[in-house]
């Protein structure tokens, strides 16, 4: 089953994808925002070319897990995924997720301007990945 990771911010959403067999996750793309209806035809679009059965939506919880403004606008957005995609949405806690993106670039010595155009994808991999992890560890119990 292949799902999508998705990293909604004001200006870009990051997209991953997992593998067919939902174990590992790859950064595929950073989608910059336009509207709402252009987002929703891009994503739809990437839904359909690969074959994705589940997206997994960052969800921007505060450090203290209360929901700020940013959480509210991915639940909004993710309501708006389910009308359109017709595929199971997912939010999946990201707390720190681009801060943990912006240091595994950095370790990996990548530049400034390869990171403002990666950082985005690396962290909906990261958040994908840890979804998929909790799922394969709670399904391996």
């Amino acid at each position: 089953m292949r799902i999508m990771g998705l990293d909604f911010g004001e200006k870009n959403i990051g997209v991953a994808l997992s593998d067919p067999l939902g174990l590992t996750a790859r950064g595929l793309m950073t989608l910059r925002r336009e509207s709402i209806k252009k987002d929703l035809l891009a994503l739809y679009a990437l839904v359909e070319e690969h074959q994705v059965e589940r997206v997994v939506l960052g969800f921007p919880r505060n450090m203290d897990g209360s929901r700020g403004p940013a959480a509210l606008q991915a639940e909004a957005f993710a309501r708006r995924l389910k009308g359109r995609l017709q595929v199971p949405v997912d939010l999946w806690d990201e707390r720190l997720s681009t801060a943990a993106a912006e240091r595994a670039l950095l370790e990996g010595d990548v530049s400034r301007r390869r990171r403002g155009r990666v950082i985005d994808q690396v962290a909906a991999a990261l958040i994908l990945q840890n979804y998929l992890d909790a799922r394969n560890a709670e399904a391996g119990k």
